[in-house]
């Protein structure tokens, strides 16, 4: 007995349901063996070992002759379930359950699957024969070894024996150990379970506990061939019915749960397209198995014999062989086989069992075997090669469903359907998809799913590259259906459950697996079917639209709106009351075609984490810069809300690679054509929810990918508006102070070349280098804001020859010189600069010169001015945060408040607003006052963020910001030291002193200006003449007198100082200094991306901001009040950095891009397969065909071999025979024999 640990508590309030529920057989009836004189029952148990029930039924025990289970034996609660820990061999537990022989399959499969946890089996391979001590032979070992468990494992199968340390199943558990070392992690890993006669197993009382073993010790012997279970078995199903020590009374449970299996659907949850395929292997073999043979073959349950393994496979190999090559039976008309055949089978019986054991019985049973012979694949181990042994077994498993399909479908199906369920997309290549076969649409649907939902990227780009059309197969209905297939623990599925709730209550949340509470409940019912069954849809787009939109709402339109037909803003109660409306019975949209099935699947297979799947929709979308981009966005935002860290782990890794994806086939667009690359990275997607590649990129965190100089290039064009990007900042300035200047040639404009190159199109006629004229600058945009004022629509240039972009027409040039002086970025930035100096300027002048009292007095002019101007400024940020584009005025806010800069303006006004109130009253006067001057240091610090764009200063600035987080744990640090050391010394020095403000100056202040070199040593060491006056009076004390310090314990104070100063002054300051260097070599090489990628915000800002600067940015707002506001006019400068391209332009804009993918992919290919390790996956192919044709050829050696021994032992004959007819006097030879 195994006593329950406070550790195993839990697994015992799990499984205390099993003895309610799984019963064991104990004999009730003694019926005596008559050949042990009365001392052991036909059950096996001795008499002493019965219960006196069982023996005092006399009058049965009279008239019974022969000990029956189902009669003879009765059921009680289980006593021996739980795990079991094999001492002295392995630490890996294995499950463990007794049983009786009659439980239902249906109760034992969904224990296996929901409490035990074993992966659900794509493949059960029932290994049968090979019992007791019976000698393995060498090449059987080997084709279990090479061929039955590496076939296994390739199919995630299930491998059934005895599951004892003997004979065949010792084998198998060997085989299956040695496959599971040397797997990878994410390999299929093999299920050795074994099923056994409880009254068989040695030790089996050490297994024994009533309240369950967690785990149970197991001793095994492991020096020879036993009946103890096998420590690389993962369960055991101990059969009971109620004998001991005889053999075979599992089979009959074996053989009903073979055929339960055999009904249930493979894959997640029971999403695969076919049933799991059951496939019984003859090895050897005693008589009795001819029985079982017999039963499941009447099943339809396939069966592979191995020739040559000795005992039943040999009789079934050569009965086959023999009665085939005959026609024995009768017709079709008479009842059954010829007497004749049946002696021939007897005769052939004899041959393989001993006389007595070949009855009648045994004669019917081989015959109605045989006539089910089409079920039965013959092996030949010797002749064939192991590792060949996985197509046996398909082709095995093939067959025999050939035998049960119907007739109109299609014969290669099945065959496609155990590929797809196996995972072996190379015998797909080889044997469905090699050209000889047409598939027709209809026929891969159902694969299609499965392939999938069950992770299986090679089989789709297989389908794909044979011409599946994916757009005709990804309805909207189908998408749902592939959103209800996501595995339950997993954070979409949870985010998914989130919105359910929300949209349907709380009590609608459905598991879809029963929990261990309740699974007895479920179980005694029987309903153990609904268990594992599809689960009720009830996820739909609109979860899968809100998920989107808590991903990448703040970039992106909402998904699948329109499909659903929502609107875009509505109130949260609407939100949810709407789609209830529409989803409610069977939506129309179902059945629709979904208008961007790549990208729809690509986002089904991010938000899951499939990263091979991912990797091959995004092959295949057209739009892969963006694409890439929204894959890095989802992984990134997922990563940030996943709790398990090699899950997070992955994500970002994922994350990191579809970036880079970005980056090279971007990079290959920039180097083919920079016009274009520009278009590619504003064009307005209608795919991705209206964003585009800078956006995203920016929500995505793409540090590398704004780090590639195309994106600068183009930020620096749209920085500098119409100027040359090499104009020195001092022209800009004086320009500032003279403004004529802009009219000279002191300034380098563009507008000169765009002329030439206009005139030259004029004559040339229009180019197909380009798709258009590109909003870049400042000045276009204006340019096309007064257009739309106008009511004039504009049109996108295409490729078409009648087609041409309308110009509107040209302004003087005093107004144009103007306007693109002033409307470039650089300008506004240059402008708000010179202004912000002379705020702070300013604002010093009115604290320090011209503070007046409160009112009446003050405040002055100057400082009125001042307030005015911050006024402006507090504008300005109104403007940005509900005056830009955005979904929501809440959802740009959340983003506003998101930048640190922001946060620090925010701050900067509010405390100024404060202060401003304060300051107006005598009472709040001082702390008015205070307020400003702190708040002057808030808005000096905005400095920074200005010269952020700086390209010296910048990467400076963000070297500063990572140190900050060093000086943050630097300080933690240093007040524990100061704290200690602080405490202890001003109690060692004073011993009573009540003053807070002394004690806190003493014990926090006083340390840390020690540490900066402050001599505090008069206060320190008292034993010397510099100690000042001071008093032990306690009530002079506590009015306030200075204290005495203490003499006797001095020489502590100076020794705790010596410590404190070279822990803080050595110690500390160094691991400053180390932790600042170390952050500075990490940060220094990618400061530069850092700063290239917020460098776009500031881009972005000055670009959507009005030329003037505070205080004359109030003119700019009156503007735009009047023209958003008053006249309902749209703004067009607010979309910045978009092209709306036609559709034709954009498609050819696509088609290039997917031509530089290619391109890209291509090299990336070559590279791959000149790699070492590449090569050596070549050379080991090569190989490993070497191989297989050598062992051919020595097949082929060995039947020549043969072939000559048995015309050697033909050529002895005949000369035998001519020499007696020639010595012979009856025959005369009417020639002489022929010459050899």
């Amino acid at each position: 007995m195994n006593d329950l640990g406070g550790t195993d508590k839990g697994k015992y309030k799990d499984q205390g349901w099993i003895p309610k529920t799984i019963k064991k057989r104990v004999c009730s009836t003694f019926v005596e063996d008559s050949f042990s004189n009365g001392r052991l029952c036909q059950c096996g148990n001795r008499r002493v070992d019965h219960s006196s029930v069982a023996l005092g039924d006399c009058f049965s025990t009279a008239i019974v002759n022969h000990w029956d289970s189902a009669q003879h034996s009765s059921e009680y609660p289980t006593d021996a379930f739980g795990e079991v820990q094999f001492t002295g061999t392995s630490k890996r537990h294995s499950h463990f359950l007794r049983l009786s022989w009659d439980t239902s399959p249906s109760m034992v499969y969904n224990v296996m699957i929901i409490h035990w946890r074993l992966p659900p089996p794509n493949l059960v391979v029932s290994v049968v024969g090979g019992d007791g001590r019976s000698k393995v032979k060498t090449w059987v070992r080997e084709v279990i070894r090479q061929g039955l468990v590496k076939a296994s494992q390739r199919a995630g199968a299930w491998i059934l024996t005895t599951g004892l340390r003997e004979g065949l199943s010792r084998c198998v558990g060997a085989a299956v150990r040695d496959h599971a070392a040397a797997a990878s992690s994410d390999s299929n890993k093999v299920v050795a379970l074994g099923i056994a006669s409880w009254g068989l197993v040695h030790n089996r009382e050490q297994l024994v506990n009533p309240k369950g073993s967690f785990p149970a010790k197991y001793y095994v012997q492991t020096s020879q061939d036993s009946c103890c279970l096998d420590n690389n078995y993962q369960a055991f199903l101990l059969v009971d019915d109620g004998t001991l020590g005889r053999r075979g009374g599992e089979m009959a449970f074996r053989a009903k749960l073979e055929d339960f299996i055999s009904h249930q659907r493979t894959g997640i949850l029971g999403s695969g397209s076919i049933d799991i395929p059951v496939l019984c292997v003859l090895i050897s073999g005693e008589a009795r198995v001819l029985e079982r043979m017999d039963f499941c073959l009447k099943n339809s349950m396939p069966w592979l014999v191995l020739a040559g393994s000795g005992g039943t496979a040999d009789f079934l190999s050569d009965l086959l062989d023999n009665l085939s090559s005959t026609q024995t039976f009768q017709s079709d008309s008479e009842a059954g086989p010829s007497v004749n055949m049946k002696e021939k089978v007897a005769e052939q019986a004899k041959r393989y069992f001993f006389t007595e054991l070949v009855t009648d019985k045994l004669v019917d049973q081989a015959l109605s075997i045989y006539q089910n012979r089409d079920l039965i694949t013959i092996y030949h181990g010797e002749q064939e090669s192991p590792a060949d042994f996985d197509t046996v077994l398909l082709k095995a498993l093939v067959g025999a469903s050939k035998q049960r399909a119907s007739d109109d479908a299609s014969p290669y199906n099945e065959e496609l359907k155990l590929a797809v369920t196996w995972n072996r997309v190379d015998i797909a290549k080889s044997e469905l998809f090699n050209g000889d076969i047409q598939w027709k649409h209809e026929d891969l649907e159902e694969s299609m799913t499965d392939v999938l939902i069950n992770d299986k990227p090679q089989f789709v780009r297989l389908f794909t590259e044979n011409g599946f059309n994916i757009h005709d197969y990804l309805s909207y209905g189908r998408l749902e259906e592939l959103y209800c297939s996501v595995a339950e623990g997993t954070l979409l599925y949870q985010l998914l459950q989130r919105y359910l709730v929300l949209r349907l209550g709380p009590t609608t949340s459905i598991s879809r697996s029963a929990s261990a509470a309740n699974l007895q409940e479920s179980l005694t019912k029987g309903n153990t079917e609904k268990l594992l069954g599809e689960p009720i849809r009830q996820i739909t787009l609109f979860e899968v639209s809100k998920v989107l939109d808590l991903l990448m709402g703040d970039v992106c339109q909402p998904f699948y709106q329109d499909v659903l037909g929502l609107e875009g803003n509505l109130s949260k109660k609407k939100s949810l009351l709407c789609p209830n409306k529409i989803l409610h019975g069977e939506p129309e949209y179902r059945k629709g075609r979904c208008q961007s099935s790549w990208a729809s699947l690509f986002i089904w297979a991010v938000l899951q984490n499939r990263s091979e799947m991912a990797a091959f929709f995004w092959e295949m979308q057209s739009e892969s810069v963006l694409t890439a981009l929204s894959g890095c966005k989802m992984l990134r935002e997922l990563s940030r809300l996943e709790s398990e860290n090699e899950t997070k782990l992955s994500m970002k890794e994922l994350a990191q690679t579809f970036e880079m994806r970005a980056h090279d086939v971007f990079s290959s667009c920039y180097r083919s054509d920079e016009s274009r690359s520009f278009d590619l990275l504003i064009r307005k997607s209608s795919v991705w929810g209206g964003t585009t590649c800078l956006q995203m990129g920016m929500g995505a965190d793409a540090r590398l990918f704004f780090g590639h100089d195309g994106v600068q290039a183009l930020l620096s064009q749209i920085w500098w508006g119409d100027m040359d990007r090499n104009t020195e900042v001092w022209k800009l300035l004086l320009t500032f102070f003279c403004p004529f200047l802009c009219y000279t040639n002191f300034i380098t404009f563009r507008q000169d070349d765009r002329q030439q190159e206009e005139e030259k199109l004029h004559v040339d006629g229009p180019s197909d280098s380009h798709y258009g004229t590109t909003v870049k600058s400042f000045s276009d945009l204006k340019n096309l804001e007064d257009e739309t004022h106008r009511g004039i629509v504009l049109t996108v240039p295409t490729f078409s020859d009648t087609a041409k972009p309308y110009r509107p027409p040209p302004r003087p040039f005093i107004v144009s010189r103007w306007r693109q002086l002033w409307f470039a970025p650089v300008t506004s930035f240059l402008g708000n600069v010179l202004m912000y100096f002379l705020f702070l300027v300013f604002y010093a002048f009115v604290l320090l010169i011209d503070f007046k009292p409160p009112l009446p007095t003050g405040p002055s002019i100057s400082e009125c001015l001042l307030y005015f101007w911050v006024f402006t400024i507090m504008c300005e940020e109104i403007r940005r945060i509900f005056f830009l584009e955005s979904r929501t005025h809440l959802q740009y806010l959340r983003g506003y408040i998101q930048d640190v800069w922001n946060k620090c303006y925010v701050i900067a006004i509010t405390l100024f607003i404060a202060g401003s109130i304060c300051r107006m009253f005598e009472q709040s006067y001082d702390a008015g006052h205070d307020i400003l001057c702190v708040d002057y240091m808030v808005f000096t610090l905005r400095l920074i963020h200005m010269f952020a764009v700086h390209k010296q200063l910048g990467p400076k600035i963000i070297i500063i910001g990572k140190m900050m987080k060093d000086a943050f744990l630097f300080l933690f640090f240093l007040g524990v030291w100061i704290m200690a050391y602080g405490v202890a010394s001003q109690a060692l020095i004073y011993s009573y002193d009540p003053n807070l403000s002394r004690i806190l100056r003493r014990v926090f202040y006083r340390p840390y200006l020690l540490m900066f070199g402050e001599d505090f040593v008069k206060e320190i060491d008292v034993g010397r003449d510099w100690v000042p006056k001071c008093t032990d009076n306690i009530t002079l004390i506590e009015e306030g007198a200075e204290p005495c310090r203490l003499l006797y314990n001095n020489w502590l104070v100076v020794i705790l100082l010596a410590i404190y100063l070279l822990v803080t002054n050595i110690l500390l300051i160094n691991l400053l200094i180390a932790m600042f260097s170390h952050t500075f070599s990490k940060v220094h090489g990618n400061s530069d991306i850092y700063w290239k990628f917020q460098r776009y915000n500031l881009v972005v800002q000055y670009h959507s901001r009005p030329s003037l600067a505070p205080p004359f940015i109030i003119l700019s707002h009156i503007n735009l009040f009047i023209r958003r506001i008053i006249r309902k006019v749209p703004s067009v400068k607010i979309k910045h950095f978009v092209l709306q391209l036609s559709q034709k332009a954009s498609n050819r804009l696509l088609t290039w891009e997917t031509i530089q993918k290619e391109d890209v992919l291509t090299a990336q290919n070559k590279i791959q397969k000149s790699s070492d390790s590449e090569r050596l996956k070549q050379i080991s192919a090569k190989l490993d065909g070497v191989v297989k044709y050598l062992s051919e050829i020595r097949d082929i050696d060995h039947r020549l071999r043969a072939l000559e021994n048995e015309m050697k032992y033909c050529s002895n004959a005949h000369r035998w025979t001519v020499e007696t007819l020639a010595q012979s006097s009856t025959f005369k030879p009417p020639r002489p024999p022929p010459l050899s």
